[in-house]
């Protein structure tokens, strides 16, 4: 007699509703080390009831110390982007969690296959960006020569601005802006957001000054409301950050719809993060 067929698990992506629920229970194996990452993120799989997905796991062991952050917070921060994210709508961030893992509690995130040749950045030998495309500002690029780093004029890339914004995302740069094959665009590694400090730090400076648009707006107060001290969205994040960064937050939101305008660099912190990429 012979052995039943194996049925190869299901692969799961951002897509799925159960993807959050994968990462939370599945049984989580680590298949290797992302050594470009300056804290430690291990490349994983986990499986679930006949699914499985790839996905990163961050312990909140191999954390390094960051003057300004407190210790062991950098995981929670990740998961907290996440449920910002999920707040809006826009589904910005891959499903993430906060699980026990081979090393400890750590943050779990759903790994996403990028599309490498989609063009979100670009250096160009210009004083102005061509259409379709925003400044950021000038690169020096060797030799006392420099160029205009400039980003695409792209809706998901403005949807990410402000996300940054609200979150106060000290690290955006363009390694951590993931397209998809779908057309869809995720962000990733905000271990450094929510300081209670102004310490926004991104490559998506294109709209700096410029009037949020009618959705960002809408989106914006749905967010006042969720953010409120009996909100669904505060209950969510109380476990993950402090209420002070919860307040924080909050007053981003407010002081976003008050100007209704895109924030600009404020000058005493270094706007756009380094590397860029």
């Amino acid at each position: 007699m012979s052995a039943p067929e194996r049925i190869p698990p299901r692969s799961v992506t951002a897509a799925d509703d159960g993807a959050a629920e994968l990462l939370a229970r599945g049984e989580l194996s680590v298949r290797g080390r992302i050594r470009e990452a300056s804290n430690a993120a291990l490349f994983c799989t986990v499986a679930l009831d006949g699914r499985e997905a790839s996905c990163v796991y961050k312990p909140v062991a191999g954390e390094r110390p960051l003057w300004d952050f407190p210790d062991g917070t950098l995981a929670g921060r990740e998961v907290a982007a996440y449920e910002v994210s999920e707040a809006t709508g826009w589904g910005l961030v891959p499903p993430t969690v906060l699980r026990d893992g081979p090393y400890g509690e750590g943050m779990c995130q759903l790994w996403i296959d990028v599309v490498a040749e989609a063009e979100l950045l670009a250096l160009v030998d210009a004083e102005e960006p061509e259409p379709g495309w925003k400044a950021i500002g000038l690169a020096d690029v060797g030799e006392g020569r420099t160029a205009l780093l400039v980003h695409a004029d792209d809706e998901r890339l403005r949807r990410l601005a402000v996300l940054d914004a609200v979150i106060n995302n000290a690290d955006r740069k363009g390694g951590h802006l993931l397209p998809t094959a779908d057309g869809r665009l995720y962000g990733i590694d905000h271990g450094v957001a929510f300081n209670t400090e102004d310490k926004l730090r991104t490559l998506l400076w294109g709209w700096a000054g410029e009037p949020l648009t009618a959705e960002a707006k809408q989106v914006l107060g749905a967010l006042r409301g969720a953010l409120a001290e009996d909100g669904a969205l505060a209950g969510r994040l109380a476990p993950l950050i402090t209420q002070t960064e919860i307040d924080a937050t909050r007053a981003r939101v407010d002081a976003l719809l008050a100007t209704g305008l895109h924030p600009e660099p404020g000058g005493e912190w270094p706007a756009i993060p380094w590397p860029p990429v």
